[in-house]
Protein backbone atom coordinates (compact mmCIF):
# COMPACT_ATOMS: atom_id res chain seq x y z
CA UNK A 1 0.00 0.00 0.00
CA UNK A 2 1.54 3.33 -1.24
CA UNK A 3 1.20 5.97 2.07
CA UNK A 4 -0.74 8.35 -0.13
CA UNK A 5 -3.70 5.69 0.33
CA UNK A 6 -3.03 5.67 4.37
CA UNK A 7 -3.89 9.22 3.81
CA UNK A 8 -6.13 9.09 1.40
CA UNK A 9 -8.55 6.11 2.74
CA UNK A 10 -7.28 5.74 6.47
CA UNK A 11 -6.48 9.60 7.63
CA UNK A 12 -8.94 10.82 5.53
CA UNK A 13 -11.59 8.54 6.54
CA UNK A 14 -15.17 9.13 7.39
CA UNK A 15 -15.95 8.68 11.38
CA UNK A 16 -19.10 9.53 12.61
CA UNK A 17 -19.97 12.20 9.70
CA UNK A 18 -16.68 13.86 9.70
CA UNK A 19 -13.41 14.20 8.51
CA UNK A 20 -9.51 15.58 8.99
CA UNK A 21 -9.20 19.22 7.48
CA UNK A 22 -6.11 17.62 6.16
CA UNK A 23 -2.68 15.03 6.98
CA UNK A 24 0.37 13.90 6.09
CA UNK A 25 2.99 11.27 6.65
CA UNK A 26 6.54 13.10 7.10
CA UNK A 27 9.20 11.61 7.83
CA UNK A 28 10.92 12.70 10.89
CA UNK A 29 13.65 14.40 8.42
CA UNK A 30 10.84 16.64 7.58
CA UNK A 31 10.54 14.93 4.18
CA UNK A 32 6.75 14.72 2.82
CA UNK A 33 5.82 10.85 2.52
CA UNK A 34 2.38 11.46 1.28
CA UNK A 35 0.02 14.76 2.12
CA UNK A 36 -3.71 15.80 1.60
CA UNK A 37 -4.12 18.81 -1.30
CA UNK A 38 -4.52 20.73 1.63
CA UNK A 39 -2.12 20.21 4.38
CA UNK A 40 -0.18 23.11 5.12
CA UNK A 41 3.29 24.38 3.61
CA UNK A 42 5.66 23.75 6.85
CA UNK A 43 9.14 24.93 7.93
CA UNK A 44 11.73 22.89 8.51
CA UNK A 45 12.20 24.57 11.73
CA UNK A 46 8.63 23.34 12.63
CA UNK A 47 9.42 20.11 12.30
CA UNK A 48 12.53 20.48 14.58
CA UNK A 49 10.38 21.72 17.14
CA UNK A 50 8.05 18.93 17.09
CA UNK A 51 10.73 16.44 16.72
CA UNK A 52 12.59 17.84 19.92
CA UNK A 53 9.39 17.92 21.96
CA UNK A 54 9.36 14.23 21.22
CA UNK A 55 13.30 13.54 22.47
CA UNK A 56 12.31 16.16 25.43
CA UNK A 57 8.67 16.71 26.48
CA UNK A 58 7.62 19.60 27.26
CA UNK A 59 9.76 22.22 24.85
CA UNK A 60 6.72 23.36 22.99
CA UNK A 61 4.58 23.86 25.63
CA UNK A 62 5.89 27.58 26.53
CA UNK A 63 6.26 28.80 22.87
CA UNK A 64 3.67 26.59 21.21
CA UNK A 65 3.45 24.17 18.50
CA UNK A 66 3.93 25.52 15.09
CA UNK A 67 2.76 24.38 12.03
CA UNK A 68 2.13 25.49 8.37
CA UNK A 69 2.83 29.14 10.87
CA UNK A 70 -0.39 28.08 12.79
CA UNK A 71 0.14 27.90 16.24
CA UNK A 72 -1.17 25.24 18.49
CA UNK A 73 -1.62 25.28 22.22
CA UNK A 74 -0.09 22.17 23.27
CA UNK A 75 -2.21 19.88 25.47
CA UNK A 76 -2.16 16.52 27.28
CA UNK A 77 -0.56 14.18 25.01
CA UNK A 78 1.91 11.24 25.33
CA UNK A 79 5.38 12.06 26.22
CA UNK A 80 7.24 10.62 23.08
CA UNK A 81 4.80 8.99 21.37
CA UNK A 82 1.91 12.06 20.71
CA UNK A 83 1.87 15.33 20.27
CA UNK A 84 -1.51 17.02 20.45
CA UNK A 85 -2.34 21.01 19.78
CA UNK A 86 -5.80 22.80 19.92
CA UNK A 87 -6.15 26.26 18.52
CA UNK A 88 -9.96 28.09 18.71
CA UNK A 89 -12.57 24.93 17.55
CA UNK A 90 -10.01 23.03 15.89
CA UNK A 91 -6.36 21.07 16.63
CA UNK A 92 -3.93 18.77 15.81
CA UNK A 93 -2.68 15.64 16.40
CA UNK A 94 1.21 14.35 15.66
CA UNK A 95 1.83 10.61 16.39
CA UNK A 96 5.36 10.03 15.96
CA UNK A 97 6.23 6.35 14.37
CA UNK A 98 9.93 4.59 13.87
CA UNK A 99 10.88 6.62 10.61
CA UNK A 100 7.75 9.15 10.51
CA UNK A 101 4.92 11.74 12.20
CA UNK A 102 1.50 10.81 11.33
CA UNK A 103 -0.20 14.34 11.74
CA UNK A 104 -3.98 15.00 11.59
CA UNK A 105 -5.47 18.57 11.33
CA UNK A 106 -9.57 18.64 12.43
CA UNK A 107 -12.10 21.39 12.81
CA UNK A 108 -15.49 21.22 14.05
CA UNK A 109 -17.75 20.04 14.12
CA UNK A 110 -15.10 17.16 14.53
CA UNK A 111 -14.01 16.49 17.97
CA UNK A 112 -10.81 16.26 19.35
CA UNK A 113 -11.16 12.42 20.42
CA UNK A 114 -12.28 11.28 16.91
CA UNK A 115 -8.82 13.15 15.11
CA UNK A 116 -6.55 11.09 18.20
CA UNK A 117 -8.21 8.17 17.29
CA UNK A 118 -7.79 8.51 13.49
CA UNK A 119 -4.33 9.30 13.77
CA UNK A 120 -3.18 7.09 16.82
CA UNK A 121 -4.80 3.66 15.07
CA UNK A 122 -2.80 4.76 12.59
CA UNK A 123 0.46 5.41 13.92
CA UNK A 124 0.14 2.48 16.46
CA UNK A 125 -0.89 -0.03 13.48
CA UNK A 126 2.48 1.17 11.44
CA UNK A 127 4.63 1.05 14.56
CA UNK A 128 3.42 -2.48 14.75
CA UNK A 129 4.68 -3.33 11.05
CA UNK A 130 8.50 -2.26 11.86
CA UNK A 131 9.67 -0.31 8.86
CA UNK A 132 13.36 -0.13 8.40
CA UNK A 133 14.80 1.53 5.75
CA UNK A 134 18.78 1.92 4.65
CA UNK A 135 19.84 3.34 1.04
CA UNK A 136 20.62 -0.54 0.03
CA UNK A 137 17.94 -2.27 2.08
CA UNK A 138 14.00 -2.24 2.82
CA UNK A 139 12.76 -4.01 5.49
CA UNK A 140 9.44 -4.62 6.46
CA UNK A 141 8.16 -6.60 9.65
CA UNK A 142 5.15 -7.69 11.18
CA UNK A 143 4.42 -10.05 13.88
CA UNK A 144 4.19 -13.45 11.44
CA UNK A 145 6.79 -12.55 8.76
CA UNK A 146 9.56 -10.43 7.61
CA UNK A 147 10.03 -9.18 3.80
CA UNK A 148 13.76 -7.83 2.85
CA UNK A 149 14.77 -6.47 -0.97
CA UNK A 150 18.44 -5.14 -1.57
CA UNK A 151 20.08 -4.79 -4.80
CA UNK A 152 22.54 -7.66 -4.37
CA UNK A 153 22.40 -9.38 -1.01
CA UNK A 154 19.49 -9.74 1.00
CA UNK A 155 18.84 -10.56 4.83
CA UNK A 156 16.36 -12.74 6.75
CA UNK A 157 15.57 -11.55 10.04
CA UNK A 158 13.94 -13.82 11.89
CA UNK A 159 13.06 -12.86 15.56
CA UNK A 160 17.11 -11.91 16.12
CA UNK A 161 18.25 -14.35 13.01
CA UNK A 162 20.47 -12.54 10.83
CA UNK A 163 21.27 -14.12 7.48
CA UNK A 164 23.12 -12.67 4.34
CA UNK A 165 22.40 -14.10 1.25
CA UNK A 166 22.87 -12.90 -2.48
CA UNK A 167 20.57 -11.64 -5.11
CA UNK A 168 17.49 -12.64 -3.97
CA UNK A 169 14.18 -11.49 -1.76
CA UNK A 170 12.25 -13.98 0.33
CA UNK A 171 9.16 -14.05 2.43
CA UNK A 172 9.46 -15.96 5.42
Amino acid sequence: MSWQTYVDEHLLCEIEGNHLTSAAIIGQDGTVWAQSANFPQFKPEEITGIMNDFAEPGTLAPTGLYLGGTKYMVIQGEPGAVIRGKKGPGGITIKKTNQALIIGIYDEPMTPGQCNMIVERLGDYLVEQVYYCHPYIVVAVNKSSCVLFTEEKFVIINCSIIVFLCSMFLVI
